[in-house]
C-alpha cells in the first residue's frame, strides 16, 4: 500500500492582476508568492490620471503590473491578503483581480503552475 501514487485533485487555475505603484512591485510579489504560486512576471505600467489630477492627489503614474498563476480555490484568501494589504501599507494601494484560465498545454506545465505533486 505505501507504494501506491495517489493523485491530488485537478485544480482550476486563475491569473491574478495586481496593479501598484512601482516600488511596491517587488513588496506584492512576495506577498503573493506565500500562496504556493510558482509563476509571476512583473512588468511595468503607467496609469492613465492626467497630468494635473497626479500632481493634485500625489499619484504615482508608474505602475507595476504582478501577473501571478494561482489556483481557484486560494484565490479568496489571496485577494483578503491583498485587501489588508491595500488598507494597511503606507504607499500601498492598489487593485487586483483574477480571470480563469481555461486550459493549459500539458500535464508537466499545469502540475507546475498547480503546485500539484503527486505523492509517492
Amino acid at each position: 500500500m505505501n507504494n501506491t501514487i495517489h493523485e491530488t485533485a485537478i485544480k482550476k487555475l486563475k491569473l491574478l492582476f495586481t496593479v501598484v505603484d512601482r516600488p511596491k512591485g517587488e513588496f506584492y510579489l512576495d506577498v503573493i508568492s506565500q500562496f504556493d504560486v510558482n509563476c509571476q512576471l512583473v512588468m511595468g505600467g503607467m496609469g492613465t490620471a492626467t497630468s494635473e489630477l497626479v500632481e493634485l492627489l500625489g499619484l504615482n503614474k508608474q505602475k507595476a503590473v504582478v501577473l501571478s498563476v494561482i489556483r481557484e480555490d486560494m484565490t479568496d484568501e489571496v485577494m483578503n491578503c491583498l485587501e489588508d494589504k491595500f488598507a494597511t501599507i503606507r504607499g500601498g494601494k492598489g487593485i487586483a483581480f483574477a480571470v480563469p484560465l481555461s486550459s493549459v498545454i500539458g500535464v508537466n506545465l499545469y502540475r507546475f503552475l498547480s503546485n500539484n505533486r503527486r505523492e509517492v
